[in-house]
């Protein structure tokens, strides 16, 4: 299974919108299934950006994880990436190959990008 980064960012805001700090417990999203959900969750808490629990067992197909909360970086990657238009041009400007960059590129020039529509530059 490939990472989604649009999955990624979606699976963020939707747990962000919990009001307690928790995950909820169901996190469905559109035109996904529970497999690449769970997937998805594994691979945030290997990256940092939420803390889970792992609950891969024999019978799954893929490693799956469920979601306690949001880690600091999961915040900064959300602030990063919260904008659409950002987010939107980040895509247009990786190209059709933009799923397949590190994830630190795609942090950084979504960063970059934010930086530029405040006025802070890199002089």
């Amino acid at each position: 299974m490939k990472r989604d980064m649009d999955l990624v960012r979606q699976l963020l805001l939707k747990i962000e919108e919990h009001e307690h700090g928790l995950a909820p417990r169901n996190l469905p999203i559109d035109g996904y299934d529970d497999e690449q959900i769970g997937y998805h969750v594994h691979l945030m808490g290997q990256a940092g950006l939420l803390k889970v629990a792992d609950v891969t067992h024999l019978g799954s197909a893929s490693p799956e994880a469920i979601p306690v909360r949001m880690t600091w970086a999961g915040h900064d990657f959300l602030d990063a990436a919260r904008s659409e238009t950002i987010w939107s041009r980040a895509k247009d400007h990786l190209g059709a190959n933009w799923a397949s960059v590190p994830f630190e590129v795609l942090k950084s020039l979504l960063v970059k990008f934010i930086s530029e529509s405040v006025g802070i530059s890199d002089a």
